[in-house]
């Protein structure tokens, strides 16, 4: 298919906005789907995916439509929008030329909305804005025009309306594409390859499958490429495009999106933003992007040891999925060996752990997430400390500095007193203000990343009756007061729950930790005594009574010392079993207590 045929797009938005629902209908009108194989979030091919109904993952797909007599090949990938999965839509947006920015009649821009868009404005993409679910009774059209129009500096005639749900408006929207789109722009070099790497897959018996974008010249089945970056070469197994399975075709030519078959079973080798060119004709990298920066750790330990290696295949099969995971092996005195890994949010690092529970069949304890500190010693020595038992003791250090934020919030007027006291609670600081078109207030913020980790995305959308909605950019490191928050259970002390939190609030949550895991841990055959300690004492603590078995219930009648020696020995026992007492905590009590 010649080039000017081709339009490559995205869709960009803020979460539950509509944008697999609207592909699903894509789909649909293109043909590319049979009817009979249409199901919801057909992009969504993971079961996580389906079971939250977000996506997780970016998916391309090539649809083909016919206008005036012309068959136009349309390459969509479909982006997260999630604030977690931004990193996705950053990747997506340098394969194409265009994105459609997608509003929910219903809720207006949201931050995210705003984020996404600037990413696609600073690749100097073509937008359609698009108002979706205008089939909703609580749609509001006009104001929501007027905000795009605001934003996008652009006539409200441009601003095209559809429903995912119905199909209304896919078809003009489809045609608005092919007008506005550009079709790829052919670098001088043509027939020289050079190819963008997006995204990539991992198969078992094929290897990696990179997904690219081709900028320049085509690439054959059996041509041996090389990663520019990483100078590995290799001898191409098969290209295709995705219909939206794979399909195989003899080449990929400039301007096309697809996936190319390498072979290679070796981790560490293929990265996101990588450039493919011929062995025989090889060509400098292509502009590629910065590689992902974790903002949360946590380490992950199998529960058994024995499943140590099972959990480091899985570790490094999602890796191949997941270019976005960062791991490496650490151990504890306490739990053993495992993995600190890094993950880009609270809800990556939710669907990560899921996704090694499922896929390697083993029971894994995580441990409380939290962010990376940059401390001072007293002696000069400057260290990066990722884990909170790997934090030094109080009075050991002259500073510490912790990442800050700048968080763009934007929530319905209503709510504004309700969120102040909340804002306080997190540290956050609001720089500026301003009242949107419909009533809505935008704030711009500073706050800690430890604080915006403390579940405040949660208690936000709580508060706000899950009107509000945030996008955040990580900014400076700032000087702070923490401390390092210790949990012993039988008084021995469990790294897992360790945490590092703002000397401000240690009291209080070290009480909410000790009344909270005395709920959830359950009772033993001895009195266990459960403490928090910080800043070299112990300033929480709570005592679990012991299950207590009645050593005297088949006793009758007769004399009262009888029952007093059995109950004399009961305590003897319970008293040498405190002294070498070991409290086994179950994997579910883990898992609540990282959720808070």
């Amino acid at each position: 298919m010649a080039f000017e045929h081709i339009r490559n797009f995205s869709i960009i938005a803020h979460i539950d906005h509509g944008k697999s629902t609207l592909a699903d209908r894509m789909l649909e009108v293109t043909h590319t789907v049979e009817r009979r194989l249409m199901r919801e979030q057909v992009l969504d091919s993971m079961d996580l995916e389906r079971e939250r109904g977000i996506t997780i993952k970016m998916s391309p797909v090539r649809m083909e439509f016919s206008k005036e007599g012309v068959t136009y090949a349309l390459n969509l990938i479909d982006t997260p929008g999630h604030i977690d999965f931004s990193y996705e839509v950053s990747r997506a947006l340098k394969a194409v030329e265009g994105a459609l920015l997608l509003v929910d009649a219903t809720q207006g821009v949201q931050a995210q909305t705003l984020t996404t868009l600037s990413m696609a404005q600073e690749q100097g993409l073509t937008i359609i804005p698009v108002i979706s679910k205008v089939d909703s009774p609580l749609a509001n059209l006009d104001e929501v025009t007027m905000e795009i129009v605001d934003i996008l500096s652009c006539d409200p005639s441009d601003v095209l309306r559809v429903s995912g749900k119905t199909g209304q408006g896919v078809r003009e929207l489809i045609e608005a594409i092919i007008e506005r789109i550009p079709p790829p722009t052919l670098t001088p070099k043509s027939d020289s390859l050079r190819a963008l790497v997006f995204d990539y897959t991992y198969s078992n018996h094929r290897g990696i499958i990179v997904h690219t974008r081709i900028f320049s010249g085509t690439v054959r089945e059996k041509d041996r490429l090389r990663f520019v970056e990483a100078g590995e070469e290799f001898l191409t197994n098969g290209v295709g495009i995705f219909v939206p399975k794979e399909k195989q075709l003899p080449e990929l030519q400039a301007g096309q999106i697809g996936y190319i078959v390498t072979g290679i079973k070796k981790p560490g080798i293929v990265s996101v933003g990588d450039t493919l060119t011929l062995s025989r004709n090889p060509e400098p990298a292509l502009p590629g992007y910065r590689a992902p920066k974790p903002v949360v750790w946590a380490s992950v330990f199998p529960e058994s040891q024995d499943d140590l290696h099972v959990l480091r295949q899985a570790l490094e099969k999602l890796r191949l999925s997941d270019s976005s995971l960062s791991y490496e092996e650490e151990s504890s005195g306490t739990l053993g060996r495992g993995f600190r890994c890094g993950f880009l949010g609270m809800l990556h690092l939710e669907i990560v752990t899921e996704r090694l529970k499922r896929e390697s069949n083993i029971d894994i304890i995580v441990t409380t997430p939290s962010i990376t500190y940059e401390v001072t010693y007293n002696d000069g020595r400057v260290e990066t400390i990722y884990s909170p038992s790997l934090f030094p003791d109080h009075g050991t250090t002259k500073m510490v500095r912790e990442p800050w934020v700048e968080v763009h919030l934007i929530t319905p007027e209503e709510y504004i007193n309700s969120l102040m006291p909340l804002l306080y609670e997190h540290e956050a600081s609001i720089q500026n203000s301003k009242t949107l078109r419909d009533g809505r207030v935008s704030l711009h913020l500073s706050m800690p990343l430890r604080e915006l980790m403390r579940g405040f995305f949660d208690v936000v959308k709580s508060t706000t009756s899950g009107y509000g909605s945030l996008s955040y950019d990580i900014g400076e490191m700032r000087p702070t007061d923490v401390v390092r928050l210790d949990v012993l259970v039988a008084e021995e002390l469990v790294p897992a729950f360790s945490r590092v939190i703002s000397e401000r609030v240690v009291d209080t949550e070290a009480r909410k930790t000790v009344e909270k895991l005395k709920e959830l841990l359950p009772r033993q055959l001895f009195v266990t005594k459960i403490q928090a300690r910080a800043k070299g004492r112990i300033i929480a603590s709570e005592t679990l009574s012991a299950l207590r078995k009645d050593v005297t219930g088949y006793l009758y009648g007769g004399d009262v010392t009888r029952k007093k020696k059995l109950l004399e020995k009961q305590k003897r026992g319970k008293k040498k079993m405190l002294a070498k007492a070991k409290v086994n905590i179950p994997h579910e009590v883990f898992l609540k207590m990282v959720k808070n």
